[in-house]
Protein backbone atom coordinates (compact mmCIF):
# COMPACT_ATOMS: atom_id res chain seq x y z
CA UNK A 1 0.00 0.00 0.00
CA UNK A 2 2.80 2.17 1.05
CA UNK A 3 4.02 1.78 -2.42
CA UNK A 4 1.01 2.79 -4.14
CA UNK A 5 1.24 6.17 -2.02
CA UNK A 6 4.50 6.73 -2.84
CA UNK A 7 4.14 6.22 -7.24
CA UNK A 8 0.84 8.77 -6.27
CA UNK A 9 3.13 11.33 -4.86
CA UNK A 10 5.54 10.71 -7.40
CA UNK A 11 2.89 11.34 -10.33
CA UNK A 12 1.17 14.20 -9.26
CA UNK A 13 4.88 15.74 -8.27
CA UNK A 14 5.98 15.36 -12.18
CA UNK A 15 2.33 16.70 -13.70
CA UNK A 16 2.70 19.96 -11.44
CA UNK A 17 6.31 20.58 -12.01
CA UNK A 18 4.77 20.13 -15.88
CA UNK A 19 2.20 22.51 -15.61
CA UNK A 20 2.15 26.36 -17.08
CA UNK A 21 0.58 28.73 -15.61
CA UNK A 22 -0.95 31.56 -17.37
CA UNK A 23 -0.77 35.30 -16.60
CA UNK A 24 -1.43 38.46 -18.52
CA UNK A 25 1.40 40.82 -19.56
CA UNK A 26 0.54 43.24 -16.73
CA UNK A 27 0.62 40.34 -14.48
CA UNK A 28 4.20 39.59 -15.57
CA UNK A 29 4.97 43.49 -15.74
CA UNK A 30 3.77 43.40 -11.69
CA UNK A 31 6.30 40.63 -11.11
CA UNK A 32 3.64 37.83 -10.68
CA UNK A 33 5.12 35.04 -13.03
CA UNK A 34 7.45 32.82 -12.01
CA UNK A 35 11.12 33.51 -12.56
CA UNK A 36 12.32 30.16 -13.01
CA UNK A 37 9.75 28.09 -14.76
CA UNK A 38 7.83 28.24 -17.85
CA UNK A 39 4.27 30.04 -18.05
CA UNK A 40 1.65 30.95 -20.66
CA UNK A 41 1.37 34.69 -21.64
CA UNK A 42 -1.33 35.74 -23.77
CA UNK A 43 -3.71 38.51 -25.34
CA UNK A 44 -3.87 40.16 -28.80
CA UNK A 45 -0.72 40.23 -30.91
CA UNK A 46 0.15 43.76 -31.11
CA UNK A 47 -0.45 45.00 -34.81
CA UNK A 48 2.89 46.36 -36.53
CA UNK A 49 5.21 44.47 -33.86
CA UNK A 50 5.29 41.33 -36.27
CA UNK A 51 9.18 41.05 -36.93
CA UNK A 52 10.68 38.06 -38.68
CA UNK A 53 14.76 37.25 -38.22
CA UNK A 54 15.06 33.92 -40.58
CA UNK A 55 13.62 30.85 -38.33
CA UNK A 56 13.07 33.36 -35.13
CA UNK A 57 10.12 35.19 -34.71
CA UNK A 58 9.40 38.58 -32.75
CA UNK A 59 6.35 40.04 -31.82
CA UNK A 60 4.63 42.15 -29.18
CA UNK A 61 1.70 40.03 -27.11
CA UNK A 62 -0.35 43.22 -25.27
CA UNK A 63 -3.36 42.88 -22.87
CA UNK A 64 -4.22 46.64 -23.92
CA UNK A 65 -2.80 47.56 -20.86
CA UNK A 66 0.87 46.47 -21.17
CA UNK A 67 2.73 45.03 -23.61
CA UNK A 68 4.99 41.92 -23.83
CA UNK A 69 8.24 41.18 -26.21
CA UNK A 70 8.40 37.76 -27.08
CA UNK A 71 10.73 35.98 -29.60
CA UNK A 72 10.08 32.28 -30.87
CA UNK A 73 12.23 30.26 -32.99
CA UNK A 74 10.49 28.02 -35.14
CA UNK A 75 6.85 28.11 -38.02
CA UNK A 76 4.34 30.24 -36.56
CA UNK A 77 0.29 28.33 -36.80
CA UNK A 78 -1.05 29.18 -39.82
CA UNK A 79 -3.84 31.19 -37.89
CA UNK A 80 -1.27 33.69 -36.21
CA UNK A 81 -2.38 36.96 -37.22
CA UNK A 82 -1.74 40.56 -35.29
CA UNK A 83 -4.10 42.03 -33.85
CA UNK A 84 -6.16 38.79 -33.29
CA UNK A 85 -5.60 36.14 -29.99
CA UNK A 86 -2.41 34.04 -28.74
CA UNK A 87 -0.85 32.48 -26.27
CA UNK A 88 2.67 31.61 -25.76
CA UNK A 89 4.69 29.44 -24.05
CA UNK A 90 7.96 29.74 -22.43
CA UNK A 91 10.12 32.00 -19.96
CA UNK A 92 11.50 35.13 -19.30
CA UNK A 93 15.58 36.00 -20.44
CA UNK A 94 17.75 37.95 -18.36
CA UNK A 95 16.28 41.32 -21.08
CA UNK A 96 12.92 40.54 -19.67
CA UNK A 97 12.01 39.54 -23.32
CA UNK A 98 9.54 36.57 -23.11
CA UNK A 99 11.43 33.27 -25.01
CA UNK A 100 8.38 31.06 -26.11
CA UNK A 101 8.88 27.44 -26.97
CA UNK A 102 5.45 26.90 -27.80
CA UNK A 103 2.55 29.96 -29.59
CA UNK A 104 -0.74 28.81 -29.99
CA UNK A 105 -3.15 30.97 -32.26
CA UNK A 106 -7.20 31.64 -32.66
CA UNK A 107 -8.84 28.52 -34.09
CA UNK A 108 -11.83 30.64 -36.28
CA UNK A 109 -13.15 34.80 -36.62
CA UNK A 110 -15.36 34.17 -33.86
CA UNK A 111 -12.66 32.53 -30.91
CA UNK A 112 -9.57 33.55 -28.80
CA UNK A 113 -8.05 31.50 -26.58
CA UNK A 114 -10.07 31.74 -23.39
CA UNK A 115 -6.36 32.68 -21.32
CA UNK A 116 -6.03 35.70 -23.87
CA UNK A 117 -10.11 37.16 -23.95
CA UNK A 118 -9.76 36.58 -19.82
CA UNK A 119 -6.47 39.25 -20.20
CA UNK A 120 -8.33 41.67 -22.41
CA UNK A 121 -11.25 41.47 -20.28
CA UNK A 122 -9.01 42.24 -17.51
CA UNK A 123 -7.26 44.89 -18.80
CA UNK A 124 -10.97 46.45 -19.97
CA UNK A 125 -11.92 46.21 -16.29
CA UNK A 126 -14.51 43.84 -17.16
CA UNK A 127 -14.94 41.12 -14.36
CA UNK A 128 -13.88 37.74 -16.19
CA UNK A 129 -13.53 34.37 -14.16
Amino acid sequence: MASVGVASALVLNALNSNVAFFFTPTQVDAGEAPKARAFRVGGLVKPGSLRREQMTVRFVITDTARDMPVSYNGILPDLFKEGKGAVAQGRLNAQGEFVASEVLAKHDENYMPPEAQHAVDVAHGKSGK
